[in-house]
């Protein structure tokens, strides 16, 4: 793996702060720059084109997407009135998969990858250091949550503006609300969304330590990602599911309730950064510890 714009080589008593903030905008701009990425950020635009041009197709011919009348995400039997409610289920659509998956490559990738194209010895040049390093791997993997799922919302957006109506919309309570109101809560919602990925961002980065194989990190992570969302659909582990970081995910739903219900989302917040405080812990721990020789 070749690294697009590798951060300058400290040059004497550079200060750390400078070199470091160099490093994290490398990181960026390599992580931004590789095809990888973009194809990942193009497929999670995509979605909600299919779902929007899957919903205006279904109108067209009479057919219903009531709650009643079809399996999909929250919010789809409102697509029609108001293109805004195209937001909020593109992000329960691709939430499941889509963008833990996405994120899980890029962490997995993070550490591995360059263990595997022979440029972390160069990274670990001083005065970064091994902290400073991995601090900013997770940086860029956290900012990568964040584009991701704007990427998502924006995409969703545009597509609801073009296909459907715009205006106030109705709250799962009921309630009317203005279009300014839910516009805001849809970024409150992509905020929400983006904040319960950093659990699998810890997790990838985890496992990136692990292994120099940049394929065989992305994979695991993407397999254990499988395995717990299969995990949390089995009734019979309805003691272990809430302490699973998928369980509280679609909670973002009770945003669009007036007044909103708060106590899913604080546990899923909670469970995120106990998450990432744990995998971000041992990958500290791991890091430091490990014996770099590429």
């Amino acid at each position: 793996m070749s690294r697009a714009e590798a951060p300058p080589a400290p040059a004497g008593r550079r200060p750390r702060a400078l070199w470091t903030f160099g490093l994290l905008r490398s990181e960026l701009v390599t992580t931004l720059r590789r095809w990888r990425t973009l194809a990942l950020l193009g497929v999670l635009a995509a979605v909600p084109v299919l779902v929007g041009i899957a919903v205006k197709v279904e109108t067209r011919g009479g057919s219903s997407s009531g709650p009643d009348g079809g399996g999909g995400p929250a919010f789809i039997a409102q697509i029609t009135n108001n293109g805004l409610f195209l937001v909020f289920t593109a992000l329960a659509a691709t939430l499941p998969f889509f963008l833990p998956m996405a994120v899980g490559v890029v962490a997995g990738d993070a550490i591995a990858g360059e263990a595997g194209g022979g440029t972390l010895r160069y990274l670990l040049v001083a005065p970064a250091g091994r902290t400073r390093l991995l601090l900013t791997k997770y940086t860029t993997v956290m900012a990568f949550c964040l584009l991701a799922t704007l990427v998502v919302a924006v995409s969703a957006l545009a597509v609801g503006a073009l296909l459907f109506p715009l205006g106030d919309l109705t709250t799962i309570s009921g309630t009317r609300i203005g279009f300014a109101d839910g516009l805001g809560r849809a970024l409150l919602i992509a905020l929400v969304v983006a904040a319960s990925l950093v659990g699998v961002a810890a997790l990838g980065l985890f496992v990136s330590t692990l292994t120099n194989s940049g394929i065989a990190a992305m994979a695991t992570t993407v397999g254990l990602l499988i395995t717990v969302q299969i995990l949390d659909q089995i009734p019979q582990l309805h003691a272990l599911r809430p302490y699973l970081f998928p369980h509280y995910w679609l909670s973002f739903a009770d945003l669009m309730r007036d007044p909103v219900y708060w106590d899913d989302l604080v546990k899923n917040l909670g469970l995120q950064a106990l998450y990432a405080a744990v995998f971000g812990s041992a990958a500290w721990a791991r890091f430091t510890a490990k014996d770099i020789s590429a």
